[in-house]
């Protein structure tokens, strides 16, 4: 296992919706379907694998969250995901 996902791994972390709703407000929030795996993600994306990513970006596997979604998590602000930080981003998979 590479450093940086060894990195990675030990960071992520679950977090509720109280505390990313300031990334969200920052559009830094980007929601990971649960068929990727969150480490993958975020090793792509800190490797700038523009493949990968644009891939995932086009099959909807990763996007912002919708208005709609960002509205149903204001309502349950203690709704639970899996996060990780990959700067400038805070990636996350619903629980």
């Amino acid at each position: 296992m590479s450093d940086l996902r060894s990195e990675l791994a030990e960071s992520l972390d679950e977090a509720e919706w109280d505390w990313l709703e300031p990334h969200a407000k920052r559009d830094s929030v980007i929601l990971v379907n649960h068929d990727l795996n969150l480490v993958d993600v975020g090793e792509a994306i800190a490797n700038d694998n523009v493949t990968s990513v644009q891939r995932w970006i086009a099959e909807a596997l990763i996007q912002k969250p919708s208005p709609q979604q960002i509205s149903d998590w204001n309502q349950n602000r203690t709704k639970r995901f899996n996060a990780l930080i990959v700067q400038p981003y805070v990636l996350v998979q619903e629980r």
